[in-house]
């Protein structure tokens, strides 16, 4: 395979975050690509629970400084970087006050999810698709890891269909054993409004009707390239619409080093 350019997205990345199925494969995914030759560049939120000093994050003064528009307000787009030294790997991290700064990471203190999570997931990967504009970088894959990245399908199809870095670029959604309680909040498909986003798009969304998990998961579904089930049991509803949609994808595979290969190889499949 020759070499690629990939964008991973992932609501989790270890050591940033505790250990869980989602942070683990983020973590050790990328290092793996990168190590069969690729060039990579790896995003995730910059949740307040993420110990700065600690792990050594700083600001990106010249990506930072932007402002997103989500539902008529203005958001500020913090950059930060951090590296994991032992994988030679850089991590990008989007920060914002209102959205991330002094909050847990998907629910609060007391495990109630947050009511503006879907605010979040849009600022967050409007954030990603504006630092990969700003970095002039341009990836083949773009690779998605749980269901806070689940809008990054439609943004990039959407979205940023035209611009120059992401309208050739093919999208993978991995699936895992996950899921939230809260459906996303009456006028969400409003909020996505964009300048490529208007209203023929958002009455697409507003017909899907209430936003589960079940019905996010469509969604990504619906504007990905490839799916990857990346665990052992994922919802049986998503697998019959993978099969129903004649969605490419490939099975979970419990070693990693096999993983990694099948997904190499899916990758080049896609983007062939």
């Amino acid at each position: 395979m020759s070499p690629k350019k990939i964008l991973y997205i992932t609501q989790e990345i270890l050591p940033y975050l505790p250990e869980t199925e989602i942070s683990n494969i983020s973590r050790h995914l990328p290092q793996a690509i990168q190590e069969k030759g690729h060039e990579i560049r790896t995003f995730m939120p910059k949740y307040g629970t993420i110990n700065e000093r600690r792990n050594q994050l700083h600001e990106v003064i010249r990506l930072s400084g932007m402002n997103l528009i989500i539902d008529d307000t203005d958001h500020s787009l913090v950059i930060k970087v951090a590296s994991i030294q032992s994988a030679r790997m850089q991590v990008y991290f989007i920060d914002n006050e209102d959205y991330f700064e002094n909050r847990e990471i998907l629910v609060d203190a007391n495990g109630e999810e947050y009511a503006d999570n879907d605010e979040r997931s849009i600022f967050f990967i409007r954030g990603v698709m504006e630092t990969i504009k700003k970095l002039r970088w341009v990836p083949d894959i773009i690779h998605c890891h749980g269901w806070f990245t689940a809008l990054a399908p439609f943004y990039i199809k959407k979205g940023y269909k035209d611009d120059p870095c992401l309208k050739n670029a093919k999208v993978v959604y991995s699936i895992y054993d996950e899921s939230f309680n809260k459906p996303f909040n009456n006028g969400f498909s409003d909020k996505l409004r964009f300048d490529t986003i208007g209203d023929t798009e958002i009455e697409d969304i507003a017909n899907r009707g209430t936003i589960d998990y079940l019905e996010l998961t469509k969604l990504a579904l619906d504007y990905s390239d490839g799916v990857v089930l990346a665990s052992d049991s994922v919802n049986p509803e998503i697998e019959k619409y993978i099969s129903e949609k004649n969605i490419p994808h490939i099975g979970y595979t419990q070693d990693f080093e096999e993983k990694a290969t099948n997904i190499e190889e899916f990758y080049k499949k896609i983007d062939e």
